[in-house]
């Protein structure tokens, strides 16, 4: 083990972009400590990084207080000697149908969680990185949808999904604080909707679910109608863009990460219809209450400060999603 090899720690590390960002760490030669409760990720998406002697995982939930010194499978990694060099925080529920059974959880990982691992951050005056969310900024209207990182947004802090949309908003107001009382490098990633393969199925997420039903002839439902429109980012793109961020200059402040191309959910599903070589129809749902009608990033800020720019197109995108959702259906109906 090198003494110049950094370490990582990823909350939410077993999650969607979790893992993905995970296995770029090791690619680019850290040492990575992933953190999950498998509320919302799963060991399939880091089961190929576990014997990896640069990766280790630990399976708690960050509401509660832990000590990373105390456990025995992180002695290889000196933690107490060499410390832990960057945090990136996403652990998070991220999920539309059931969010129900989420709501106190969410609301605590928004506060106590990120709490908890800004504490880590001051201990060991690591770089913290949060990614947070578009919903910050409110729903989109006729007048406003485009979002710029000066918008202060409105949000219902009442509805059912305020745990989730409000809490992201506290959590950016916690990670500015600890950055200036403990003079800790913080930065703020305002994600907007991410596609990719190990997204899960049936908690809302419409291109999985759409993928599945197109891989056996089922109805593709749009929540929505006709005119109902989404722009999406490839998540490799993400996880570009936070590893850029976290490199970039502490004053940089937040920074949204997403696609500021619209497209229509109709068209959408008529291209995995496409690419899946399927015979489904499209038919429409009514969306969820409370879901926040996204509106679309400037990216002007990503663009100049980080010198990002998506890589992946749409439709390469879909390619590798169906790719993955055919290779691994068992596995992800049966949730494991």
């Amino acid at each position: 083990m090198s003494l110049e090899q950094k370490t990582a720690l990823v909350t939410g590390g077993a999650g969607f972009i979790g893992s993905f960002l995970c296995e770029a760490l090791l690619r680019n030669g850290y040492r990575v400590i992933c953190i999950d409760n498998f509320s919302t990720g799963y060991v399939r998406n880091i089961e190929g990084l576990l014997r990896n002697p640069d990766f280790q995982f630990l399976r708690l939930d960050i509401n509660e207080p832990f000590d990373l010194e105390s456990f025995a499978e992180l002695e290889p990694f000196k933690v107490k000697f060499l410390g832990v060099h960057e945090i990136y925080h996403l652990a998070m529920p991220t999920i539309s149908k059931g969010f129900e059974q989420f709501r106190i959880p969410s609301l605590l990982t928004n506060a106590i969680g990120t709490r908890n691992i800004l504490d880590v951050a001051v201990k060991y005056s690591s770089k913290f990185l949060l990614t947070s969310s578009a919903v910050i900024y409110g729903n989109r209207t006729a007048e406003k949808k485009t979002f710029s990182e000066s918008d202060v947004g409105l949000v219902d802090h009442l509805t059912p999904r305020a745990p989730y949309n409000e809490g992201k908003r506290f959590a950016e107001t916690m990670v500015h604080t600890y950055g200036d009382v403990h003079h800790l490098d913080v930065k703020i990633a305002r994600i907007f909707r991410t596609f990719g393969p190990r997204m899960s199925l049936f908690q809302g997420h419409q291109i999985p679910d759409f993928v599945l039903a197109a891989l056996e002839n089922k109805p593709l439902a749009i929540s929505g109608d006709e005119t109902t429109t989404t722009a999406l980012l490839y998540v490799s793109d993400v996880v570009d863009a936070l590893i850029r961020l976290m490199h970039a200059d502490a004053s940089i402040g937040p920074v949204n990460v997403g696609s500021d191309v619209e497209i229509s959910m109709k068209k959408i599903a008529a291209d995995i219809i496409t690419l899946a070589e399927s015979t489904s129809e499209i038919v429409y749902e009514p969306a969820p209450p409370f879901l926040t009608q996204m509106g679309l990033p400037d990216l002007a800020k990503a663009r100049g400060q980080l010198g990002w720019i998506p890589l992946v197109g749409l439709d390469d995108g879909l390619a590798k999603t169906i790719d993955y959702v055919r290779a691994n259906k068992l596995l992800l109906t049966d949730g494991v």
